[in-house]
């Protein structure tokens, strides 16, 4: 179910708020729990089958490493819950892949699965998993309710494509937890801003790069290449952003208190601040479970810059089976590891406009491989991004989109940085006169017209897709 859906906004949503806000007390769990999987189930009839099996399998392997905490069996069942997350994930993820492979080799033939990817289970899987290891590690105790277990895991807020949550950073609300007036009216404020930041400007954009990758791609001229992956880049900044200030904000309402997932990414000045700023909760992950288990920065400067080949390796196939997603995640490792080596400390000297033309230029060409899926279809894009494929710099569907998108690409780079929650900001402190007036108006109107605007959009259109649905 999307959240940007007539079905969700106007059925599924109401009717679980007045059941949840009815329920009371420890019933609010059960009723979240049910929520959830109808939720899931919506989508993924036969999955929700596979994220009930991860989430008992992962708090019987809570409860026996909790049970055996500093012995050896610990260290087994942590294995074991180790080895089926990733069993799990890797079968539906790359089973396919991997047969494809090798059917490459003369005198193999194998049959491929063809099985859809389960929404979401690159999520709940390193959520489960995060689990088990900081049970593990005696950072959080095994929790001994599998009610409560199976709504860390299935809360459908952030279940299909996050913010990853670990459990010590909601243990304590899924027993107790409040949610007040002004936490519930935060809550629906971040949401609609969610809303509006997917329905409004992602779906506007998305249908520019559709159109324009959806040709030839290797009729493009630079203008047009380049437009195109523009619109690209705040196209999955703001469908992804959105969906997790939705997330967020379904969260407060509920009572819980989920992790920030971007801080205006676009405005870094490093490719290292980048990842500080854009999917942090994945980022982490990777930094707290992957990097620093390898030895982080602890075994000298060699041993850090194979620990981040290593992660972004990882990075990048934990997004999907295709070679674009490992070449995504090498380019990135590069970056990194330059601005490890000399370029960060060359980049701190410089002014920070610098830092940033760098910074975007290498998110560019990065979404390039993310998206394009064979190294052909990479080629030819990227030929056309700098102008090595002969057609020119400029032509007249360029020109036009550029015209056509001028004020949606305005707003998107406006809305992709602090500039708007600052002003608001000031205008919040001040106390009297016109700008409080303005403030106090603006507050009052703008959320409601948001959200009206949002519904107009989602009655009339019909191109709606969440991008990291797909993970």
């Amino acid at each position: 179910m999307v959240f940007s859906s007539i079905v969700f906004l106007f059925r599924f949503l109401p009717i679980f708020m007045i059941c949840y806000f009815l329920a009371p007390g420890r019933m609010k769990n059960f009723i979240l729990l049910l929520g959830s999987l109808f939720f899931y189930a919506w989508g993924e009839p036969v999955y929700v089958l596979l994220m009930l099996f991860s989430t008992v399998s992962d708090y019987m392997h809570g409860l026996l490493i909790g049970h055996y905490h500093g012995r050896w069996q610990a260290k087994i069942f942590l294995i074991s819950s180790i080895v089926v997350n990733l069993g799990v994930l890797g079968f539906f993820k790359y089973a396919d892949f991997l047969i494809g492979l090798l059917n490459g080799i003369p005198g193999v033939e194998i049959s491929l699965l063809q099985l859809p990817l389960p929404i979401g289970i690159s999520f709940y899987t390193f959520q489960t998993m995060s689990y088990s290891i900081d049970v593990y590690r005696g950072e959080v105790k095994a929790q001994k309710n599998l009610l409560d277990f199976a709504v860390f895991v299935t809360m459908f807020p952030q279940l299909i494509a996050g913010p990853i949550v670990k459990y010590h950073q909601i243990d304590a609300q899924l027993h107790t937890r409040k949610a007040d007036v002004q936490q519930v009216y935060q809550g629906v404020v971040r949401f609609v801003i969610g809303l509006g930041k997917k329905v409004l400007l992602a779906n506007n954009l998305g249908l520019v790069w559709s159109q324009i990758s959806g040709g030839v791609v290797g009729e493009l001229t630079v203008l047009t290449s380049w437009l195109g992956i523009i619109c690209y880049a705040f196209q999955i900044y703001f469908d992804f952003s959105g969906y997790s200030d939705m997330a967020i904000g379904l969260g407060k309402v509920l009572g819980f208190h989920f992790p920030e997932n971007f801080n205006y990414p676009y405005i870094s000045a490093s490719v290292t601040e980048f990842w500080r700023r854009w999917h942090i909760s994945l980022s982490t992950w990777f930094r707290e479970y992957v990097y620093i288990t390898l030895g982080g920065n602890r075994k000298g400067l060699s041993r850090q810059l194979v620990n981040i080949l290593i992660v972004w390796m990882l990075t990048g196939i934990w997004h999907g089976a295709g070679v674009n997603f490992l070449l995504w995640g090498l380019w990135y490792a590069l970056f990194l590891i330059l601005e490890k080596l000399f370029l960060g400390s060359l980049l701190k000297v410089l002014p920070k406009t610098v830092g940033r033309i760098y910074t975007w230029f290498v998110v560019l060409v990065g979404w390039v491989f993310f998206e394009l899926q064979s190294a052909e279809s990479i080629g030819t894009y990227l030929a056309g991004m700098f102008g090595v494929n002969g057609l020119g710099w400029a032509d007249r569907q360029g020109v036009y989109v550029l015209l056509q998108q001028a004020v949606v690409l305005i707003i998107g780079a406006i809305g992709a940085t602090p500039l708007i929650k600052n002003s608001v900001k000031s205008l919040g402190k001040v106390e009297s006169g016109g700008p409080m007036l303005v403030f106090r108006l603006g507050a009052a109107v703008s959320i409601p017209l948001l959200l009206l605007l949002c519904i107009a959009y989602i009655v009339d259109a019909s191109y709606n897709p969440f991008l990291y649905f797909r993970f």
